[in-house]
């Protein structure tokens, strides 16, 4: 008898998948949680991946966490989108239930969780600020507008694309929400979110120094890259107050545990074992 077959088994599938701390994350709710479980990571088949989920779905998978460049193939693939999922227009969990598949996005949500829970920065009644028009920034925007902030900005480089996702959440909120470019962001702001990756790339959006502000939030998506460009021009525009995603990853990833096993998590354990300190000498 397989072993494995006594456990329920979920997974992360992407490609690549090897960096993923996914299974890490899962392991540590598991054992706190007292879970029969095992999670682990699956590289996805480019241009393959509607079969390889009825494959890993006929040998049992539960759940799964879906990351790139699968997430709109994932989409596609449910027969159940959440609110969250069809306003992002793409999915990084996945529940199978007989022959129902359940989609959701979780990334806003977890963004949102990490920001006010873990970094004391409630947005309610705040001016918050996001940084580019793609996936990232789609998936936090309605989170985003549920927490009342005072201003909502999407900053884009090309305008235009701002503006369809300001014109998109208008028709699921009533949220004062703008579209600007980056050279007309001239007011400070008490949160800034990049959500673009400029910084992957060795740059920064261009964003000016006047909407930084020094007691505010700059808080950087991506996680684990260390003095990110933008958060360098955070630092060089007088923000004192500077992070990269790893909550995030984490808060998104205790949603989706307690979506598939009925229990809520703590993060605590799973940031701090993942969180490395951002070296900005």
């Amino acid at each position: 008898m397989n072993p494995s077959s006594a456990v329920d088994r979920y997974a992360v599938i992407g490609n690549p998948i090897v960096q993923s701390k996914s299974p890490i994350i899962h392991g540590l709710f598991a054992a706190a949680t007292d879970q029969q479980m095992e999670y682990t990571k699956v590289e996805g088949r480019i241009g393959d991946f509607a079969k390889q989920l009825d494959e890993l779905r006929a040998v049992g998978m539960r759940g799964m966490n879906v990351t790139a460049p699968f997430k709109l193939e994932a989409f596609a693939y449910a027969t159940h989108l959440s609110e969250s999922a069809k306003l992002a227009g793409a999915v990084n969990a996945l529940k199978f239930e007989g022959a129902e598949v359940h989609a959701q996005n979780f990334d806003g949500i977890g963004l949102v969780n990490d920001i006010e829970r873990n970094h004391k920065t409630p947005m309610k009644g705040k001016r918050v600020l996001l940084l580019g028009a793609g996936g990232a920034v789609r998936g936090a925007l309605l989170p985003f507008a549920r927490c009342e902030p005072a201003l909502l900005v999407v900053a884009n480089r090309t305008v235009a694309k701002a503006q369809e996702l300001v014109d998109m959440l208008r028709t699921q909120s009533a949220a004062n929400v703008q579209a600007s470019s980056y050279e007309d962001l001239r007011e400070p702001f008490d949160v800034i979110v990049n959500g673009t990756s400029a910084s992957l790339f060795g740059d920064a959006p261009a964003v000016p120094h006047a909407a930084f502000s020094v007691d505010g939030l700059a808080y950087e998506m991506a996680y684990g890259k260390g003095a990110t460009p933008f958060l360098l021009l955070a630092q060089a525009a007088g923000a004192r107050r500077m992070v990269d995603g790893v909550g995030m990853l984490v808060e998104q990833a205790a949603l989706a545990f307690e979506w598939w096993r009925g229990v809520r998590p703590s993060t605590v354990q799973a940031i701090h074992q993942l969180t490395v300190p951002i070296d900005f000498s």
